[in-house]
């Protein structure tokens, strides 16, 4: 795409464990854009909290931490960094340990705004800086960025979600590692679900469905919504 023509912006939303990370970077190298993980936002400011000693529960101190993380985050969706005042924390916001507490920021209502607002000045910035942006997480869809050209919900059925957070997690997807995920996976999506609409397409919303899909066909399916709504050829596999 040429600088000089609007910006491509996708939107893609989705329950825990529905492939929005791994098929979101990979559309966005496909067609050569920027890309933007709202939930390390989530992540990041809750490992922030934990390593400035901020109790999760004081919810007014959260804020403040969201008012005033030095955050950086790539915008290169095959090379993510996430950097918090100048340590590299991008495998530390994957922690069990953090996955278990991001929800109670996640949910808290005074740091949503701060977080959605700082989401979309990134936005803006990222698609003006490489031509367009995939931007994937709760709420961008209908409150982030409900006027992106492309709005995508990708979802799956709860056993292809536990399979794959599973697999990602644990490295394996028997029934023991499985039982081991459930609890944060669909803990995670009950709590998140309080202050965030990700089940449920909204109007003008695509929804995907990729329980039958690998990854592959995920990405592919993806990029046929992409090239029907924005009018872009999908380009050739590399």
């Amino acid at each position: 795409m040429s600088r000089d023509q609007t910006p491509l912006t996708i939107a893609i939303d989705g329950p825990s464990g529905s492939g929005k990370s791994s098929v979101s970077k990979a559309v966005a190298g496909r067609l050569g854009v920027g890309y933007l993980d709202t939930g390390a936002m989530y992540r990041a400011l809750t490992w922030w909290c934990l390593d400035q000693g901020v109790a999760l529960t004081d919810e007014a101190a959260v804020v403040v931490a969201a008012e005033a993380i030095p955050l950086e985050l790539s915008t290169d969706p095959e090379d993510q960094r996430v950097v918090v005042n100048g340590t590299d924390i991008t495998a530390d916001i994957r922690t069990t340990a953090i996955s278990a507490e991001v929800s109670k920021v996640a949910t808290n209502t005074g740091v949503r705004p701060i977080l959605q607002q700082a989401q979309r000045d990134r936005m803006v910035a990222i698609a003006d800086a490489t031509g367009g942006v995939v931007a994937e997480g709760r709420d961008i869809t209908t409150v982030v960025a409900p006027e992106a050209l492309v709005r995508i919900l990708l979802t799956a059925s709860e056993d292809a979600r536990l399979r794959r957070r599973s697999a990602e997690v644990h490295g394996s997807a028997d029934e023991e590692a499985i039982a081991a995920t459930r609890d944060q996976v669909l803990r995670r999506d009950r709590d998140d679900s309080a202050v965030s609409q990700f089940t449920v397409a909204a109007d003008g919303v695509v929804t995907v469905d990729t329980s039958d899909l690998d990854f592959d066909e995920s990405v592919e399916a993806v990029l046929a919504v992409v090239a029907s709504i924005a009018g872009h050829a999908q380009p050739d596999a590399p």
